[in-house]
């Protein structure tokens, strides 16, 4: 079982979901991926820690700021949330969220690169991050879509340091982000297939043993099938929007057991 106790920075290390009916998603992923919710109470806003098993894998919130669409938040780990923001200013970033300290775990903030994507980032206290990854039931891939891959990629070198590395699959292009040796997300051309409304945008991977029974489970139980299960060089994956249109995908990768 991949059990994490930390991250290092560049790293993405949680993922949360922003709802307009947190017990309807809790319910949701609950029967989708068969996380238990853990609500942190009325001090942290019902913001709910989703576990597998004990372990905490992934978050969710009620919206907080007027205008904001359900959406999954991808959070890069880094050692100074203010210095993060900083240089993400420097780089063209619009800033949503401030960086913040919540409570005794962390500091965080959220902004949009140039391109329009939004990405948190988390300056670990008590909180590390994700305490299971890699694996069925938790997130296994951070990928970011996006409509000007060239400014993205002078952003992210910028703030996190990350090497592009651009491999060809089949008819496209993707970009493997490396820190160090380490690959830590990816990204490709939004695909032309999607509506010239929808912004720039960090799409969250989970982790499952069967694409195909999983998005059949998801659909029954009200989400949309954006992309149906389709063979990709790491596995199977698709991508769902979920009843409050939140959207994410669910990948089963050849590795996994």
């Amino acid at each position: 079982m991949p059990e994490f106790t930390s991250y290092p920075a560049g790293t993405p290390s949680w993922t949360d979901l922003a709802s307009p009916d947190l017990a309807a998603s809790n319910a949701f992923y609950g029967a989708l991926f068969g996380w238990e919710p853990d609500d942190q109470g009325p001090d942290a806003g019902h913001y709910t820690m989703l576990r597998k098993q004990g372990k905490a894998v992934a978050g969710a919130g009620p919206i907080m700021m007027e205008g904001q669409p359900p959406a999954w938040t991808t959070y890069v780990a880094v050692d100074d949330a203010d210095e993060t923001v900083d240089l993400a200013k420097k780089a063209g970033a619009a800033v949503f969220v401030e960086p913040m300290d919540v409570m005794d775990v962390g500091r965080m903030a959220i902004f949009a690169d140039p391109t329009g994507a939004a990405l948190g980032i988390w300056q670990a206290k008590n909180f590390k991050g994700a305490e299971l990854a890699n694996e069925p039931g938790s997130f296994v891939w951070n990928e970011l879509q996006t409509r000007d891959l060239p400014a993205a990629k002078e952003f992210y070198t910028s703030v996190f340091g990350w090497q592009p590395n651009d491999m060809e699959m089949g008819e496209m292009s993707y970009t493997e982000w490396k820190k160090g040796d380490a690959s830590v997300a990816g990204m490709m051309a939004m695909p032309a297939e999607v509506p010239s409304e929808v912004p720039s945008y960090w799409l969250v991977y989970f982790g499952v043993d069967d694409t195909d029974a999983t998005v059949s489970k998801a659909t029954g139980l009200g989400a949309g099938a954006l992309v149906p299960p389709t063979d990709i060089p790491p596995g199977r994956f698709a991508v769902l929007m979920d009843p409050s249109g939140a959207t994410f995908a669910v990948i089963k990768t050849k590795t996994a057991g």
